[in-house]
Formats: C-alpha cells, sequence, structure tokens
C-alpha cells in the first residue's frame, strides 16, 4: 500500500497541531459531503463521517452556524485560485474556458446551490468577494478582446452557466462529472454564437436574497 504523504505544512508543524491540521481537512470535507447531502443535517453527522469525536469538532467549530459559513468561504476562496490559474494562460478566449472547467470539476457552485440561507455572512467575506468581482471583470474583458466572445455576455451570465453545471448531480460522481463537462462545453459553444441574447442579464444583487437566513 502507498504511503501518505502529508502536506509540508502540516509536517512542519508540532504533533498536536499536526493532528489538528489533519482534523480540519477531514471535518471541511466531511461536512461538504454532508450538507451538500442535506443542508439540515445535525453537525453530529459530520463528527461521525469525519471519524471525530464531537468535542474536537467544537473546539474547531463551535456551531453549525460557523462551519458551514467556513465551507461557503473556502469555497469562494478556491474560486478566486481557480480564476487566479486561468489569467496565467496567455490565450484571452482560452483562460475564460479553462476558468469555466476549472470551476465545474472543483464543484464550487454547489455550495451555493445547496448552503445559500443556511448561515448569515459577515465582513470577513468582503475581501474575498472583491476580489473574485475583479477577476471574473477580467476574464471576461479579455475573452471580449479575443473577438470572440458573444456579444451582451455579462459576468452574472458567467454564474448562470455554472449554476446550471453544479445543478447536475447523480449518485455516481464520475457519471456526474461527466455530464457537467459535457454541457458545459454545449454552453462555452452558446457564449462563442454571434447573435442577440434573449432578456435582460441578472441585475446586480438579483439572486442577494437567497442570502438571507432561513430556517433550519
Amino acid at each position: 500500500m502507498a504511503k501518505t504523504v502529508e502536506p509540508a505544512a502540516q509536517r512542519a508543524l508540532p504533533g498536536r497541531k499536526a493532528q489538528a491540521a489533519r482534523n480540519d481537512e477531514l471535518i471541511l470535507a466531511a461536512a461538504r459531503d454532508v450538507f451538500l447531502a442535506e443542508p439540515k443535517a445535525p453537525i453530529s453527522a459530520v463528527a461521525e463521517r469525519a471519524g471525530v469525536g464531537i468535542s474536537a469538532l467544537y473546539r474547531r467549530y463551535p456551531s453549525k452556524e460557523e462551519l458551514l459559513r467556513t465551507l461557503c468561504y473556502d469555497g469562494l476562496r478556491r474560486y478566486n485560485t481557480e480564476a487566479e490559474a486561468a489569467l496565467e494562460n496567455s490565450d484571452d478566449w482560452s483562460a475564460l474556458v479553462e476558468f469555466l472547467q476549472r470551476i465545474v470539476d472543483a464543484d464550487v457552485h454547489s455550495l451555493t446551490t445547496h448552503l445559500a440561507g443556511t448561515f448569515t455572512p459577515d465582513e470577513s467575506i468582503v475581501p474575498d468577494v472583491r476580489r473574485s468581482a475583479e477577476l471574473n471583470a477580467e476574464l471576461l474583458r479579455r475573452a471580449r478582446e479575443s473577438g470572440r466572445l458573444r456579444p451582451g455576455v455579462t459576468v452574472a451570465d458567467l454564474g448562470l452557466i455554472l449554476e446550471s453545471c453544479a445543478a447536475i448531480a447523480l449518485p455516481d460522481p464520475e457519471r456526474t462529472a461527466q455530464l457537467r463537462r459535457r454541457v458545459l462545453a454545449l454552453l462555452i459553444d452558446g457564449l462563442a454564437t454571434p447573435g442577440d441574447l434573449p432578456g435582460p442579464p441578472p441585475e446586480p444583487g438579483e439572486f442577494a436574497h437567497r442570502w438571507q437566513r432561513r430556517g433550519q
């Protein structure tokens, strides 16, 4: 059996801190699986799936709300990381395509569609939200300058594309990934198709209502 190699950051930590870091990774991975399947699941289900004691989980995340907030905030930071990586592509059109593929593969938008409204966002996320807006605008600007982007496409349309792909979910993760990539290819073709788009694009803040806290 292959030996598990820990991340360098973990190897550099003292014993207890390294164990805490490992537990945190297990908790967040378990929380993603549990809450994407059932946002109303109890926090004890996360501890059970992660294989950690409920006391260890509560030491790191004193409430379900804080755990949900961390999960979604990590998703936004992953989104920004993938956008930054895509912008390293010198081909302006390919940068946008690569970005969309990266985000669909990372399944970031499932967190938005499933967990919006299950916690109250706080001010700590504002810098990452602003950074996301900057990255989106730059990706779209470059795609437009390539001459291949359909007229009338806005940053908000990218969110619609990504959420459409996230809506595809089957019991088999591999098949889900295949179908999401297939649909994304169709939608990318639509981004490069000449002609006017029907109706106006989403307005700024039009989907903000879903982040209002709803009952658990």
